[in-house]
């Protein structure tokens, strides 16, 4: 159940983007790019070291620290269009995956990835309400 608390501030929220942690940008990079298909539209450092990454609707943040450890727990969840698809694709390519694709019962197909760097990410596509007969 949601709850809606007042607002006190009265201040309207844009986007929320997830920010991730990477050992290596570039190894990122062609993780999220070249195997996910995000696009890089921004980039920052010198060497760069922080990256903006959008793919449809999507938006990434990578931000690079050598000293990096991946958290136990999903750091982004990535709602798609069809989540078989992409599971197939990532099998494909070799992406190690950590939960594997099933329809679960809160009305997701759903499954969890991770990235060269052991980041979790939990894929979701909305399934259909089943029908109720009457």
């Amino acid at each position: 159940m949601e709850t809606t608390l007042p607002s006190s501030h009265g201040v309207s929220f844009g986007r929320l983007a997830a920010s991730i942690g990477v050992q290596n940008l570039n190894r990122s990079l062609q993780f999220y790019c070249g195997v996910l298909g995000f696009n890089k539209v921004f980039e920052n450092g010198n060497p760069v070291g922080f990256a903006i990454l959008k793919k449809d609707k999507a938006e990434l943040h990578l931000a690079q620290n050598k000293n990096h450890k991946a958290p136990l727990h999903n750091v982004a969840h990535l709602m798609v269009e069809d989540a078989t698809v992409l599971y197939e694709h990532c099998a494909i390519q070799n992406v190690r995956i950590i939960k594997t694709l099933r329809d679960a019962d809160f009305g997701l197909r759903c499954f969890v990835l991770a990235d060269p760097d052991g980041n979790r990410i939990d894929i979701g596509q909305v399934l259909p309400t089943p029908e109720v007969a009457d």
